[in-house]
């Protein structure tokens, strides 16, 4: 495949969530490619090094910052720690979350409250910490990584599917208290994409035939093109796009 090039990205201060491996890491990598200088937070503090040490040995602007994001003062540090590195972030990716698979019937409120603050709670913080910045700038682009889970109907993780759904709520709220700062915030709603996670945990022969006679295409989805998406979305290409939901799921609703 051949990708576009966007100039209005090279420099660009970008934050991603959950950057370390998978769609994250493809993300991060995106955007280093791009010539952004990119800060991105993990938990993993292991694969969060590994990758920012191997781009910034390719000669890319990267910098990490170990961080749970289920704690918000940690985060909040961790933000201020890659602002002070590399800038006031000019773009937000809000990738992180966790779809573990789980039964309605053995959900406490422990679960549930902790499942929210993985996949749904930091990505209102992270907005917040940035939000100042790029007000100031005048502009910005936040893009939040939701999930085609829900619209499909899928069972056996009805918490996470709450929370993405939540999403696309929070994005269009976003969108509009933002959007007189020339401000954009959009959704990107991946489908099934087959990090090295999912290939490891769930993505058996069985599961993937009964996956694909959904899809409208014939090919499973890899990482590279949700991250092409948000690129797009964050390059002055996507000017006048905010409060919308952006498809990656090979047309499987």
């Amino acid at each position: 495949m051949t990708f576009a090039q966007h100039p209005s990205l090279s420099g660009r201060r970008v934050f991603v969530t959950g950057g370390a491996s998978g769609i994250g890491a493809e993300i991060v990598s995106a955007f280093a490619e791009q010539g952004s200088s990119v800060g991105f937070v993990d938990i993993d503090e292991t694969g969060g090094r590994a990758l920012a040490e191997r781009l910034t040995g390719e000669g890319r602007s990267v910098r990490f910052e170990p961080c749970d994001l289920r704690d918000i003062d940690a985060l909040r540090r961790a933000f201020a720690a890659l602002a002070e590195a590399v800038g006031p972030a000019e773009v937000l990716v809000n990738n992180a979350a966790r779809d573990d698979r789980h039964g309605w019937e053995d959900v406490t409120p422990d679960y549930y409250d902790e499942r929210i603050q993985t996949n749904l709670r930091h990505m209102f913080f992270a907005t917040q910490a940035v939000a100042p910045g790029m007000i100031a700038a005048g502009k910005g682009a936040i893009v939040n990584l939701g999930s085609n889970s829900w619209w499909e109907g899928s069972g056996g993780m009805p918490v996470y599917t709450t929370a993405k759904a939540a999403v696309h709520g929070m994005t269009r709220s976003f969108a509009r208290d933002l959007g007189k700062h020339r401000i954009r915030v959009n959704t990107v709603v991946p489908g099934w994409i087959m990090t090295e996670r999912q290939k490891t945990l769930w993505a058996t022969p069985e599961a993937l035939d009964k996956h694909l006679q959904r899809q409208c295409l014939p090919d499973l989805i890899e990482p590279v093109y949700v991250a092409r998406m948000v690129l797009f979305l964050c390059s002055d290409d996507a000017a006048m796009c905010t409060a919308g939901n952006y498809m990656v799921e090979a047309g499987s609703i």
